[in-house]
């Protein structure tokens, strides 16, 4: 039915433990002419069938859709679709009293991968990584109307691979959704990622129950969702601060929309500078930088900015002061950063105990069979 990949002796073990990538190093040979995002069977050297998926031109050769020998149309999407509605029923997110936005597809946390769907009230954004999602991409979201539960007025196809943002259904560019009952305004079409973070939902849930009384920091803030949680949990005074404008913009508007905006300020200022410059002394501080390193080559100047970061935020603090500090490079382990965190109290001379340690929430599932899936990670560290 599809063009073959043959794998090299041994180069099999990964996708028998249900490994989600076929690297271009394992390959030995296959059909001549495969396009780029065409759906490829991949055989073992003894010509044993093991999986289909996305041929891409590149050092993951082929990302695997199904271990079955299956045809990849509409139902299949549909079968896909269903399967991680029903896992998002099974873990109270669909529907949920207190909040109305999740992710949908995770990826390889759903055996998705190259595909993200983010839901945001009635409105979808379907995110596409890889040439094979994308030429796919119509079924999944002719797929994705079929099931009323969701009730989308509005669909979002943002195609990273082609740098193109289509609205498939509905006229509506930004929403007010509903997250743990605080609001946050999201603009569906320019907004990073899908519009927010929903990863750190249960993270800034946890950061509610530690700022009553307290003075807070939130570095790196985007749209605000941790400064959102501290003003309207207690907090004395919330600092927000980003380097983008724009950001800043909708962050404070968050504020406004939970009427909470009496003890918060903003600064669009790089939070390096805010950080080394510091006129406050906080009890607490949000450290949720982008990625530093999205691929394996930097992942040695990561270390120095993470290092660097947390050392000054681990210094500056006040005695007693509690950190929630993060990494969302896929590259980045749990135990590598768990070392930089040491490394960087180590330096900043500060005695520090882990009161929790993060991860990403449940609708971004982590694959037992495909590690890379879990990629954001955090520590709360108390700091005497």
């Amino acid at each position: 039915m599809y063009k073959k990949i043959i794998l090299k002796p041994t180069k099999e073990k990964s996708l028998l433990r249900q490994h989600l990538w076929v690297f271009s190093g394992a390959i030995a040979k296959s059909d001549s002419d495969i396009q780029n995002g065409e759906i490829v069977e991949v055989y073992s050297s003894k010509n044993d069938f093991l999986a289909l998926g996305h041929y891409q031109n590149g050092s993951i050769s082929v990302r695997i859709l199904t271990f079955e020998k299956v045809e990849i149309n509409y139902d299949f999407w549909l079968e896909k679709l269903k399967k991680a509605i029903d896992y998002r029923k099974t873990i109270n997110l669909l529907p949920s009293e207190v909040s109305n936005v999740f992710r949908l597809v995770h990826g390889e946390g759903d055996y998705c991968p190259g595909l993200v769907i983010d839901i945001y009230n009635h409105s979808a954004v379907v995110q596409i990584h890889s040439v094979g999602m994308s030429n796919a991409r119509f079924e999944i979201v002719a797929a994705l109307q079929q099931f009323v539960e969701l009730k989308l007025n509005n669909i979002f196809l943002r195609d990273e691979i082609n740098n193109t943002v289509e609205q498939k259904l509905g006229n509506e560019s930004e929403t007010i959704v509903v997250e743990n009952n605080f609001k946050f305004k999201v603009d569906l079409i320019k907004g990073q990622k899908t519009g927010f973070f929903i990863d750190q939902r249960e993270n800034r849930n946890l950061l509610a129950k530690y700022c009553n009384n307290k003075s807070v920091l939130n570095l790196f803030s985007y749209t605000g969702g941790f400064s959102v949680y501290a003003a309207g949990s207690g907090a004395l005074l919330v600092h927000t601060v980003d380097s983008s404008e724009p950001a800043i913009k909708i962050a404070n508007s968050n504020i406004e929309l939970n009427n909470v905006s009496a003890n918060h300020c903003s600064y669009a200022v790089d939070a390096f500078d805010f950080l080394k410059d510091m006129k406050v002394d906080y009890d607490l501080i949000i450290l949720d930088p982008p990625a530093f390193a999205k691929h394996i080559k930097s992942l040695s100047n990561a270390r120095e900015a993470y290092i660097r970061l947390n050392r000054t935020a681990i210094k500056a603090i006040k005695s007693g002061g509690i950190i929630f500090t993060f990494s969302c490079s896929q590259v980045v382990s749990k135990e590598i950063f768990r070392n930089l965190i040491f490394t960087a109290a180590y330096q900043a001379g500060r005695t520090v105990r882990v009161l929790n340690q993060l991860t990403q929430p449940p609708d971004h599932p982590v694959n037992l069979f495909h590690p890379e899936s879990e990629y954001l990670k955090g520590l709360v560290i108390y700091v005497e």
